[in-house]
């Protein structure tokens, strides 16, 4: 099992908990952080035994946003040294072009969570501020305790929304939603987060993780991991399509291929034998054929 020093991981009931591990700093995003994430995301991929993730943070917060210890020069990527560009490149793992120092850390988050195989539950628990909420906008299912408190403070630190969030957040609530919060930049508490669409339900701080457990536990015990995989990639990717007949066209491909695999077979036995399944098919061995069915995009 992986060790990471920003991170805790740990894996139970088929259900991996990241959390977030720096509760002096209200669990601030920095590179490292960042970095281990990565890691934690692609050894989760990689293990058939964890069916979905749960991400929270240690402490009293969530993740506080961008750790600003260099101060006003914190965004200023041009300002450092080039060892420090060609470190931030290397480092991010995602070298395209002489530009590869640039790329936004918080944004290679947000594409590596899109493209991730298994469901991602955020118990936000806390203050989850600039990356610290953009970060769970690919994540598809969040939920909140009474004590988090939520803000895209971009516009007030002189910046842009970052993490993709441009992307995923119009999708997630609305633009008129995603416009009020980044123009004003202002924090909010879980209920306007909920009005607003943006977390699924509240909970008290102790019930919170119980909830997200729950979640998982229902998907883990229940469904075909190659199924999940599948709906997951065709849920989000299709909110960029132009036309419905790219959904039939990989929803007529699913059917015609899983249909012909031993999980289809047992959820329809199981249904009719009124017992549970017992899935087997592995999302790192028995992904169709077509999948994936996407073009890779590159940074340029």
């Amino acid at each position: 099992m992986p060790e990471f020093k920003t991170l805790r991981y740990e894996i139970a009931d088929h259900t991996l908990t990241l959390t977030m591990n720096r509760p002096e700093r209200l669990n601030a995003f920095n590179s490292l952080m960042q970095r281990e994430f990565l890691e934690a995301l692609d050894h989760a991929d990689s293990d058939d035994e964890i069916r979905v993730v749960i991400v929270t943070g240690e402490g009293r917060g969530f993740c506080a946003g961008a750790d600003l210890e260099k101060g006003a020069e914190t965004f200023d990527y041009d300002s450092q040294t080039d060892e420090a560009k060609t470190e931030r490149a290397s480092n991010e793992g995602r070298q395209e072009g002489d530009n590869a120092w640039l790329r936004d850390g918080g944004g290679l988050l947000s594409l590596r969570l899109y493209e991730f195989n298994k469901p991602i539950i955020a118990a936000i628990n806390g203050p989850a501020v600039g990356v610290g909420v953009t970060m769970t906008l690919p994540m598809d299912i969040r939920l909140a305790s009474t004590a988090a408190r939520i803000g895209f403070v971009f516009s007030r630190r002189g910046i842009v929304p970052e993490a993709c969030s441009s992307y995923f957040l119009p999708r997630v609530v609305g633009v008129s939603k995603a416009l009020e919060w980044a123009y004003s930049g202002k924090v909010f508490d879980a209920e306007e987060a909920l009005e607003g669409g943006l977390v699924r339900s509240i909970h008290e701080p102790e019930d919170l993780m119980p909830a997200a457990q729950a979640i998982a536990s229902e998907i883990a015990a229940n469904t075909s991991a190659i199924s999940v995989t599948m709906i997951r990639h065709m849920m989000w990717r299709m909110l960029g399509a132009d036309h419905p007949m790219e959904a039939h066209k990989v929803d007529s491909r699913g059917i015609f291929h899983l249909g012909q695999g031993a999980d289809a077979h047992e959820g329809v036995v199981s249904f009719l034998e009124k017992r549970a399944p017992d899935f087997t098919l592995k999302t790192s061995e028995d992904m169709p054929e077509f999948f994936p069915w996407w073009d890779e995009r590159h940074f340029e």
